[in-house]
């Protein structure tokens, strides 16, 4: 069964910094491209950026650019989030999701419904003075 783990939530003020980590259990993520999602209270979730599991492509939503980084360890099994300059409106719950295929997890980031191989169960961000 292909587990993913998240970590590394937490409360955080507004302009600070979190690491978030997303491990998997059963299967090695070394061969799946991985991506962010987060939602908010009484909001849909959107996407936030994944990442290919070869070349390391990334790809980030508007919201994002700039101030979050995606990057993988493939000898730790483990993809993180490097988020910086938080905003209020970045809380929520992030979860992590492997997928074969880069594209379909752009796709999915983009808001394309999409069946992706493996979820998480995700970790709270919280954003507050």
């Amino acid at each position: 069964q292909l587990q993913l783990v998240e970590s590394g939530g937490g409360l955080v003020q507004p302009g600070g910094s979190l690491r978030l980590s997303c491990v998997a259990s059963g299967f090695t993520l070394n061969y799946h491209a991985v991506g962010w999602f987060r939602q908010a209270p009484g909001k849909e979730r959107e996407g936030v950026s994944c990442i290919s599991h070869g070349d390391q492509k990334t790809y980030y939503a508007d919201s994002v650019k700039g101030r979050f980084t995606i990057s993988r360890d493939n000898g730790k099994n483990t993809v993180y989030l490097q988020m910086n300059n938080l905003k209020a409106e970045d809380a929520g719950v992030y979860y992590c999701a492997a997928n074969n295929f880069f594209t379909a997890l752009v796709d999915a980031i983009k808001g394309t419904p999409v069946n992706l191989d493996a979820w998480g169960q995700g970790t709270l961000v919280t954003v507050s003075s």
